[in-house]
């Protein structure tokens, strides 16, 4: 371990960055489908299964056009908007997460590993009520988060138009493969100006788009999901149309760092808007099959301001944390949040470590710790997760 930062120090950082530049467009956007801004919990809509679409959760250094940016010395710093959200809304965060950082000469990329849990979206993260312990409980918090992502997916997809009209950019989407039916996405490779001679790039997600006077609006289209009232105490389907600030309320206490992460990641993309919208399970014992209750849209700064989520602070966590790993060695780092305490730890790892064929050591079992109950959302079912966390408490102990 070579450096601990407890969350109290981020809220005071604050940086501001110039506004970003476009140096590449790729993929295709379907529009939105107005017609879903009119849904009440009355006229819901069944979510639909899109199973044949393609989503990409590609790491920054996967990433050809991120390779070819920095082959090009476009910049010093690599990054995905939700490996960036997740370090700018860090200090909302509750479970474990992780972020692998290389320095490469005088470059450094931050990464997720292989079926990170930044593929995954939590649910009830920062709620005071506790969710059933055994994982395979359909109200686990690593059930949950599965769901979500699935919900998010399909939810993302069902409210486009789908006619076959498509706004293209720049580049086909660099991920898919020829005839590969792809879930309408957009990616802008930005660059951000850090200081005189660093710059940071980063893959930011748009995922629709509107036609407003003539002008083309990007959206991010997330959903919120209900999965039983007894845990938030408020009944969806009884309050969303009278009292839809009530509901939005309880989420953001819920799942502050969610929405967190999803406003920075829309003004990350320089979103037009952001549209939200409110899925719930067809039952509560049914984790399979879930309707649309409504979708509401906000501008992402406004909605930043609302839910006090401060820019100049974000990018002061990001700056603070590009600074540190800017004095670090040639090397592998991973950055990890405390299971249990408001803080992140940085190590140093071997430089095959998260790579496919890398073995784990397994401990002496008289070392070996359990990672505290409470995170194992973050595990997943390789357990490199926990194998990291329990090597942690290890280095504690």
């Amino acid at each position: 371990m070579l450096d601990q930062i407890p969350f109290s120090t981020f809220s005071k950082l604050s940086f501001s960055v110039p506004e970003p530049e476009d140096l590449l467009l790729c993929g295709a956007l379907e529009y939105y489908d107005r017609s879903f801004d009119r849904i009440t919990p009355k006229n819901e809509r069944r979510l639909e299964r899109f199973k044949n679409r393609n989503f990409f959760k590609v790491t920054t250094t996967d990433d050809p056009v991120i390779r070819r940016l920095a082959n090009e010395d476009k910049a010093t710093v690599f990054a995905t908007d939700t490996i960036l959200a997740t370090l700018m809304c860090a200090p909302r965060s509750v479970y474990s997460w992780d972020i692998v950082i290389q320095r490469v000469g005088n470059k450094l990329f931050f990464d997720k590993r292989d079926g990170s849990q930044l593929d995954l979206l939590s649910v009830h993260e920062t709620s005071q009520e506790p969710l059933p312990e055994a994982k395979d409980d359909i109200n686990s918090a690593y059930s949950l988060s599965v769901e979500a992502a699935y919900i998010n997916q399909n939810f993302s997809q069902q409210v486009l138009v789908r006619d076959g009209n498509k706004v293209s950019f720049d580049e086909p989407n660099p991920f898919a493969n020829e005839g590969d039916e792809v879930a309408s996405v957009a990616y802008r490779y930005r660059r951000w100006k850090l200081d005189n001679d660093m710059y940071l790039i980063a893959r930011c997600e748009v995922q629709s788009v509107v036609e407003v006077n003539n002008q083309k609006s990007f959206l991010t289209l997330n959903a919120l999901n209900e999965f039983d009232p007894k845990y938030s105490g408020v009944d969806w389907r009884q309050k969303l149309e009278t009292q839809r600030g009530a509901v939005l309320a309880t989420e953001l206490k819920n799942n502050a760092n969610k929405l967190a992460k999803w406003t920075a990641q829309s003004i990350l993309a320089s979103a037009d808007l952001m549209k939200l919208g409110y899925v719930s399970r067809v039952h509560p014992r049914d984790h399979f099959n879930h309707v649309i209750l409504g979708v509401v849209g906000y501008k992402p700064r406004d909605f930043a301001a609302q839910i006090n989520l401060n820019t100049a602070n974000m990018w002061g966590i990001v700056k603070s944390i590009v600074d540190l790993c800017m004095k670090l060695n040639e090397g592998k780092y991973v950055l990890v949040k405390d299971p249990s305490k408001p803080q992140v730890r940085i190590y140093e790892v071997p430089a095959d470590a998260f790579e496919n064929d890398y073995v784990e050591e397994p401990l002496p079992e008289e070392e070996q710790v359990q990672p505290p109950a409470e995170d194992t959302e973050a595990g997943e079912p390789n357990g490199t997760t926990n194998d990291v966390e329990a090597k942690e408490t290890e280095t504690q102990t």
